[in-house]
């Protein structure tokens, strides 16, 4: 069981908790229950309350006894029995169910609406009609009192059956081109449905005629919402004689009273998803909206948030227990969600011990899945020296890896690797004598990398703390301080070389702005003495002597990079002469190739030929190869002209004909005549 609140509101999720793996036996499970506290308390209300792969609509029966979802894949429909905590029964069908309607006070009389435009009817034994409509529906809604099922879908018809005479009536003509939701007011059971324009239409089912139209799409749009297109009607809901409950495609719910076309409310997601169902809450005056994403609680009058509720997967239905706290969803996940907010009401019969558990109940984290075994891959395997475990009772293969249980990982970890503690302990050690240490008080000392750089950054942040004193201005940080730069001074491969052409072609530039840093600080300080005495010089204008100060910078360094590159060409032509000298002092030895065995010293002459044949012209190529044999050109009767090329063989293949050659010969010597095994009888007999 998960604890969450907000708002001061208790939200008890019953089907959250820790799951066990499938593959475990049942011994194992109730050894693991013994064991494991979580486990204990992990809580599973209905026996099996899952689908095998997704849940899209969830509903309870009149009576409270009986909770019917249906869901993929294959499509089925379960229904479980409240009062037995189990399943009841579960039937298969044909196709997808979009919706789903219960007619009786239990589970005896079903109808359901199929994706493949087909209505399905089910009594207590299973399936007992089936029949179609003429276009694909996506909702529907029963009229008790004449007992007719109205369709609404992709038409602009509504398809009424009635369930009394057996056949269908005649269509109710709307101006709306599709239709997507529909509801029957319990009271004076007037017909509402929302259309794809963002319109709702209400029918007098008595008179067959439209009695009121709303414009939801146009008063859904307020100062703070935000939509990029034309909202639709995704849900509807009535509440009582005058209340209804419109939610958009956009995420708006807007609440009216059918004696105004101006909404009393409008509540946005903020999410921008269609709303899924929207639910009343008399008891509090509430209403329950969710969209694929949340689930939200406010007050009707008010608009105020209540609670609100985002679960692990996506939702596509929520359906409400009659006169009590519970909540349950239908998710995009197998298991369909249960919560109860006692806030909202008690605990229904079939579960009362859940007042009880509740209030001994405290807030309690989510606990991780599969918390007693590791995931390990093939290689951790390896390293760990586990490989040969492969295809044992010991390892449970998933996905790229393995699961095995975390007692025998720890103690393979301590085999493989017996000094890993004492290596960590050491570490934790030195980490805490650094942390006494950075408390002492702490001398300036230089690293070991950078010494002159650290050196000359210390010096100049000295000066400018210096200025920043005096004119009352906020530090800037250190470059030695800042974690950005803390390699350049402990790694070695970002020593400066002094000794480089680029250190040395620039270094007369860093002296020189170190040097024109130093002045301007001096002169900054005397301005700053005689500024009380002496006017200041116009904006903009520069002093004659910072102007000469500044070409003189410049001369001397113009005059100090000649002097760099005249001492790098001089270098440059030393070593050069060293190695004129030590070619020299080298003595030539001629080097000697040996021809592999069956091979022909060729001439290096080759391939100067080959290249002046390559830059020859075509119909010159042309006449050498008809010359070496190589090309043969004739007409054909058509009167174009037909070329044969022979392609140059090489050595290998000249010498593996040459053997087929000689063998075919040796054969032939070998062969003998078969003439004198023939009869005398006849010709052509065989001999036995």
């Amino acid at each position: 069981m998960q604890v969450s609140s907000l708002n001061e509101v208790k939200i008890y999720s019953l089907s959250a908790g820790r799951s066990l793996p499938e593959w475990l036996s049942d011994r194992k499970k109730r050894a693991l229950q013994k064991k494991d506290v979580d486990i204990r308390r992990r809580i599973e209300l209905i026996q099996d309350f899952e689908m095998p792969t997704v849940s899209t609509k969830i509903k309870v029966s009149r009576d409270g006894q009986y909770i019917m979802a249906v869901g993929t894949y294959k499509p089925r429909i379960r229904c479980f029995d409240a009062y037995q905590l189990s399943q009841k029964f579960e039937r298969c069908l044909d196709s997808e169910v979009v919706t789903f309607e219960i007619l009786s006070d239990d589970y005896s009389k079903i109808v359901f609406l199929q994706c493949g435009r087909f209505v399905e009817f089910h009594s207590q034994h299973g399936h007992y009609y089936k029949t179609r409509i003429p276009k694909f529906g996506r909702d529907f809604s029963y009229h008790y009192p004449s007992c007719d099922l109205y369709f609404v879908g992709a038409s602009s018809e509504v398809y009424r059956l009635n369930l009394e005479q057996g056949r269908f009536l005649n269509s109710l003509q709307t101006d709306a081109s599709e239709s997507n939701v529909c509801d029957i007011n319990p009271v004076h059971f007037l017909f509402a449905m929302g259309t794809a324009e963002g319109k709702v239409e209400c029918w007098d089912p008595r008179t067959r005629n439209r009695v009121g139209l709303l414009d939801c799409a146009l008063s859904s749009v307020t100062a703070d919402t935000e939509i990029e297109g034309l909202p639709s009607i995704s849900a509807l809901k009535f509440d009582g004689a005058l209340n209804m409950a419109v939610g958009t495609s956009t995420g708006q719910v807007l609440l009216y009273d059918l004696r105004s076309s101006n909404p009393l409310i409008v509540k946005d997601h903020h999410y921008g998803l269609p709303i899924k169902s929207v639910q009343f809450q008399r008891q509090l005056d509430l209403i329950i909206s969710a969209d694929s994403r949340i689930i939200k609680m406010w007050n009707k009058d008010t608009g105020k948030i209540f609670t609100s509720m985002e679960p692990e997967y996506d939702i596509n239905d929520v359906c409400l227990y009659p006169n009590s706290g519970m909540l349950m969803t239908a998710n995009e996940a197998p298991k369909m969600n249960i919560y109860y907010i006692p806030v909202l009401g008690p605990a229904p019969k079939w579960c009362s011990f859940l007042d009880s558990l509740t209030e001994e109940l405290e807030e309690n984290p989510e606990s991780t899945v599969y918390d007693d075994y590791k995931f390990v891959t093939r290689k951790d395997l390896e390293n760990l020296g586990l490989a040969h475990l492969i295809g044992s009772s010991l390892l449970r293969a998933y996905m790229h890896g393995f699961f095995m249980d975390i007692r025998l990982y720890h103690k393979a970890k301590m085999m493989a690797n017996p000094f890993a503690y004492e290596e960590y302990r050491r570490e934790k050690i030195r980490q805490k004598i650094e942390e006494t240490r950075a408390q002492r008080v702490q001398l300036k000392k230089l690293p070991k990398v950078n010494k002159e750089l650290a050196l000359k950054l210390i010096e100049e942040e000295g000066e400018e703390q210096q200025v920043a004193r005096k004119r009352k201005q906020k530090n800037l940080p250190s470059l030695l301080k800042d974690d950005r730069f803390k390699v350049m001074f402990e790694n070695p491969d970002f020593q400066v070389d002094e000794q480089s052409e680029e250190f040395r072609l620039l270094n007369p530039l860093v002296s020189k702005i170190s040097e024109k840093r130093k002045r301007k600080l001096k002169m900054l300080e005397e301005l700053e003495a005689q500024e009380q005495e002496e006017e200041e010089e116009p904006e903009g204008k520069a002093s004659d002597a910072e102007s000469s100060e500044s070409s003189d910078d410049e001369k001397g360094w113009v005059e100090e990079v000649r002097k760099q590159r005249k001492l790098l060409r001089q270098e440059e032509k030393v070593k050069r002469q060293e190695r004129l000298k030590e070619d020299q002092q080298t003595l030539l030895k001629p080097q000697f190739f040996e021809i592999k065995e069956g091979e022909e010293f060729r001439s290096f002459k080759d391939s100067a030929k080959k290249q002046k044949l390559m830059k020859k012209t075509l119909g010159d190529r042309l006449k050498l190869e008809e010359k070496l044999g190589t090309l043969n050109v004739s007409d054909t009767t058509v009167g174009s002209k037909q070329a044969t090329f022979k392609l140059k063989k090489s050595e290998q293949q000249r010498k593996q004909q040459e053997a087929e050659k000689r063998h075919r010969q040796e054969r032939k010597t070998l062969r003998r005549p078969a003439s004198h095994l023939k009869s005398k009888r006849g010709r052509g007999r065989p001999f036995h």
